[in-house]
């Protein structure tokens, strides 16, 4: 067995690495540099450890981990204690005395794994430690996680990411590995650029997490769709509602907290003490839901996390995909749940539009959004077409599931050869919302013609712009005061569209908006007042010269009902065991949570669901029998064996 495998097996309880696991722990065990993109729960953390420790024992010294956020350097260093190796942070939590400590069990040797911030990193006196270290071979690897946040074009820029690119000079010999879930490829060349990567391996995995179950519906009342979501298929879960503002945080949260749900409000604007005890509590108890901005989930390590919910739409892919795949990393079905209106898209093009950055940068922004936008209006796999934003395939599968389908019945494929052909050829998961109810589509290049036309009509004839209500208006043919009041009602595009109805409109909107065919612009009024107004863009032309048709889904929602069969009590991972091994799980679960308040730290930092599970099934007798089970390393089993054996006899 190889140093590293020893290391896997004996610190860490796994059997085999995954996927390409072995060969970058191996790469960089023998000191060269890596990029790793990997998704959440795709293990990571594990490819920059087991290198620290198996160099530590060679005696090359310690490994520096750059982290972004405090709860993952707890979460992490707490995993490393319980696990037997020697691990620390230096953090604002900290004390001065306890600060001194750390600089100095650093500065002896004494540690594997130290984890920093990169403000605190670039700091003379972290700098000074670390030429200590270096100076006496002793510095042995730098870990830089969440490496995506170098880049201008990443969803999390910080800019101090960008001063780490001295390290590859200061410290010449000294391995790195970059290490992120989250990157197109634009932002792989900024981040290969903006940290001095251009000899590194690169390492890319699949992006598919096969057990999250992605779902996008349009936003009609965001607040009755997620609860009802939540209550059918989601009741007691731990879950994670992403909100745009921190008022919607905060409503959203008491709403939650007013149907009977465990929910917590999380956002920059209340006191730090409080966020604290909030994310406190989301990572330590059962059931708890968290409502938070962006501000909260990058290095959450909950794996129980059973569904991520987004009442507004994020500017992105990369967030999108970042914030979901914070559900199911234990790898048990999860949901990634969204909903989203024109209202959304509006106000993200308009923040992009009057925002203070260079054109170019502007048009990056829009493409993104635009690319989010075509995910959430598909009529196809979602996870073929979030998989191809990240540059990867998704093989054709085939299925008896019918593929999408016009309104008026008409197969979409049926130039190609007919149904059975068009299955084979597109992709299909099995587990997004599309394949699994194929939603109807209908033409809408007429109706956007018609939009395209009054917004023109409308500015020749007033020299002003107007909101999408006013125009809907004019289209649908409703003489609102506002409408006679500018003689709208006399335009000729003035009831041309009566036939659809609002709902439809407003998809024919996002999809004008999605393609550039459309543009926001905001004006205020002399009371201060200001709204948005449309107008049109450049990609109007080839719509308004029936260059371009315009296919959308129809606004129906999805059938619900079938799911509650994915998730049976007590928990996920002990679904399928027998009613002894539920008892026994439910007694391994309580014994857990009293270590865990004992340890101050979150029950799953001791050993998750998934061991607990395979303990229970298997029903160990002996320390023996303790062997082999995933997530029980030999520091663990010489620490709580005897009690699990206990628990598992009953008498604990």
């Amino acid at each position: 067995m190889s140093p590293a495998h020893s290391v896997l097996h004996d610190v860490f309880g796994y059997e085999q690495f995954r996927g390409p696991q072995a060969d970058i722990v191996e790469h960089v065990i023998g000191g060269g540099d890596a990029l790793v993109l990997m998704p959440t729960g795709g293990g990571k953390s594990l490819c920059y450890q087991i290198p620290a420790i198996v160099r530590q024992q060679a005696g090359r010294g310690i490994t520096v981990v750059v982290s972004p956020l405090i709860a993952l350097m707890h979460d992490q260093v707490g995993a490393l204690r319980e696990a037997g190796v020697a691990a620390a942070f230096l953090n604002s939590t900290l004390d001065w005395p306890q600060t001194l400590d750390v600089e100095r069990r650093l500065a002896q040797g004494e540690l594997t794994l130290l984890y920093a911030a990169p403000e605190r990193v670039m700091t003379e006196r972290f700098l000074e430690l670390l030429d200590g270290l270096h100076a006496r071979g002793q510095l042995a690897l730098f870990a830089i996680d969440e490496a995506h946040c170098v880049s201008q074009w990443g969803h999390d820029f910080r800019p101090e990411y960008r001063q780490l690119a001295m390290l590859a000079g200061r410290y010449a010999g000294v391995p790195r590995i970059a290490l992120t879930a989250t990157a197109d490829a634009l932002t792989r060349a900024d981040m290969v650029e903006g940290l001095q990567l251009q000899a590194a391996r690169l390492f890319i995995s699949s992006f598919d997490r096969p057990n999250i179950r992605y779902t996008i519906e349009e936003k009609k009342e965001p607040l009755a769709q997620l609860l009802r979501f939540i209550g059918q298929e989601h009741a007691g879960d731990a879950g994670i509602v992403y909100c745009q503002s921190r008022k919607r945080v905060e409503e959203m949260a008491q709403a939650l907290q007013g149907a009977g749900i465990a929910a917590l409000p999380y956002h920059a604007g209340l006191p730090a003490e409080m966020r604290q005890a909030h994310q406190d509590r989301f990572l330590r108890e059962d059931g708890v839901v968290i409502v938070a901005t962006i501000a909260f989930g990058m290095g959450i390590d909950k794996p129980d996390v059973r569904f991520v919910a987004h009442v507004d739409m994020p500017k992105n892919i990369e967030g999108y995909y970042q914030e979901t795949g914070r559900a199911g990393r234990d790898g048990l079905p999860a949901d990634a749940w969204m909903i989203y209106g024109l209202a959304d898209v509006v106000n993200q093009r308009r923040m992009i539009d009057e925002g203070d950055a260079a054109e170019e940068f502007k048009a990056v922004l829009r493409g993104k959004l635009d690319a989010l936008l075509a995910l959430a209006e598909a009529t196809d796999c979602r996870r073929a077409r979030l998989l191809a934003y990240f540059g990867e395939t998704m093989a054709p599968r085939p299925s008896s599931n019918a593929p999408a389908r016009r309104a008026d019945g008409a197969d979409p494929a049926s130039a190609g050869g007919g149904n059975e052909e068009h299955s084979q050829a597109t992709p299909w998961c099995g587990n997004c919302d599309n394949c699994l109810h194929p939603p109807a589509v209908w033409d809408g290049t007429d109706a956007a013609r018609k939009l395209l036309s009054t917004i023109y009509r409308v500015h020749q004839a007033s020299g002003l712009a107007f909101g999408m209500g006013h125009l809907m208006d004019i289209v649908r043919g409703t003489a609102s005061d506002k409408v006679r009041q500018f003689g709208h009602d006399r335009l000729s595009t003035f009831s041309v569209g009566a036939q659809y109805a609002e709902s439809q409109l407003r998809a024919v909107l996002r999809q004008l908006l999605a393609r550039g065919a459309v543009g926001v612009q905001r004006v205020t009024l002399d009371g201060g007042r200001a709204f948005d107004t449309l107008t049109l863009a450049a990609g109007a032309r080839p719509v308004l010269r029936g260059e371009q048709s315009v296919l959308l889904r129809e606004a129906t929602a999805a059938p619900r009902g079938a799911r509650k069969s994915r998730r049976q009590a007590p928990a996920a991972a002990a679904a399928q065991l027998g009613p002894d091994a539920q008892a026994r799980f439910i007694n391994l679960k309580a014994w857990r949570a009293t270590v865990a308040r004992e340890h101050n730290l979150p029950a799953y930092v001791i050993f998750h669901d998934t061991t607990l599970a395979a303990i229970a099934e298997r029903n160990p007798g002996s320390p023996d029998e303790l062997q082999g089970i995933q997530g029980l390393g030999s520091k663990k089993i010489e620490a709580y064996g005897a009690q699990v054996l206990q628990v598992c006899r009953g008498g604990g």
